[in-house]
């Protein structure tokens, strides 16, 4: 296919091969890199994982979704679909949200292929309405009362030391079987 002419969807397609895989490591690398911090990205290894696996079905579970997504703050810049990264609309802190109402998250503030996607739809980096939709139609027990969000602070150990535990304990305060983490 000719990358410079537009496919029958009207999308012109990438110049790469089509099978040729992303340089995912590299690019992480170069991105850090490129952010100014002085070594390079290290990546976590547990030799242990801490999953367990599902002590009832699927069907009869609670479900909690946990997300890096962040609240929108009108005061911190663009934060819509397509804009560029912006560092300031981070959140340092875990929070909740009432996961019966669609909130309004953006992910203007994680390092996402811009130039591939638009991140107009929300529902592919935050599935609450179609988890909402599973459990109506019985494919999982119930949604937990709350969702959650992971800030995204590029510290392994307040991640290790400060959230998660605190996700941890919000998800068992509310009865959640399983958790299912959407990291844009």
């Amino acid at each position: 296919m000719n990358p410079e002419k537009p496919s029958a969807a009207g999308a012109a397609s990438a110049p790469d091969a089509p099978d040729a895989p992303v340089a995912y490591l590299e690019r992480i690398r170069a991105y850090y890199a490129r952010l100014g911090y002085g070594a390079p990205y290290a990546w976590a290894h547990f030799e242990e994982v801490p999953f367990q696996p599902l002590r009832r079905r699927l069907e009869e579970s609670t479900v909690a979704l946990i997300t890096t997504a962040a609240p929108y703050q009108p005061d911190k810049g663009d934060q819509g679909p397509g804009a560029p990264y912006n560092a300031s609309a981070k959140f340092f802190s875990v929070y909740s949200g009432d996961s019966t109402h669609d909130p309004d998250l953006r992910i203007s503030h994680i390092g996402y292929d811009r130039d591939h996607t638009s991140a107009e739809d929300p529902n592919t980096w935050f599935p609450l309405r179609a988890l909402r939709e599973a459990a109506t139609q019985g494919r999982v027990g119930s949604v937990a009362p709350r969702f959650h969000g992971a800030p995204t602070n590029r510290s392994h150990r307040v991640t290790q030391e400060v959230d998660c535990p605190e996700l941890l304990a919000r998800c068992r305060a509310d009865g959640v079987d399983v958790a299912l983490l959407i990291a844009n």
